[in-house]
């Protein structure tokens, strides 16, 4: 092979990482109503896991509130919308059992160590690369189907890839799908 052909397909070759790397930095948009989703994710789950968590972001554009009031899987018997915090020094985790309003002009974001979904007694580990179907539910923008791009263990967000080790500093983004319930 020529010295010229080869640094031409090193060259496509580089070009097509760069490109593919940039496709999975930009997750899905879904629209529904005044609602826009992006940025669905989730972390893969050691096996015997059975609860993992989903994480997006939810921009209302509209002029009215909605609430986002629970979901489903199949990859799960339970979707549920909950929330850690801080309180006096104590990481705390509650289901929110009136949902999580979504305010005209406003952004909500559900990441590690905040609002998050809650996928209960998974039926298989979820596998990075993997995208689990989920749809959420709505008060007014009514039932909306997308899928979370399952990040490596460790991840911090939807393009982050793993913490150095595939370790978690638990202090910083506590997370619980390696919990059994």
């Amino acid at each position: 092979m020529t010295r010229s052909r080869s640094n031409l397909i090193h060259a496509f070759a580089f070009f097509a990482l760069v490109m593919g790397a940039t496709c999975a930095a930009h997750s899905q948009e879904v629209k529904a109503g005044d609602l826009v989703i992006t940025q669905a994710w989730s972390r893969a789950t050691p096996g015997g896991s059975k609860i993992a968590g989903g994480y997006l972001s939810i921009e209302n554009k509209g002029s009215a509130p909605d609430r986002l009031i629970g979901g489903s899987a199949d990859i799960s018997d339970k979707v549920q919308l909950h929330e850690m915090a801080m309180n006096n020094g104590v990481m705390t985790m509650r289901q929110l059992d009136k949902g999580l309003p979504i305010e005209p002009g406003k952004t909500v974001k559900l990441a590690p160590g905040g609002y998050h979904l809650m996928l209960l007694d998974l039926k298989g580990p979820l596998k990075q690369g993997d995208k689990v179907p989920v749809t959420l539910e709505f008060e007014k923008a009514g039932k909306v189907k997308l899928s979370l791009d399952v990040q490596g263990v460790g991840a911090q967000g939807p393009s982050a890839g793993s913490s150095a080790g595939g370790h978690m500093d638990m202090k910083k983004t506590p997370d619980h799908s390696g919990m059994k319930m």
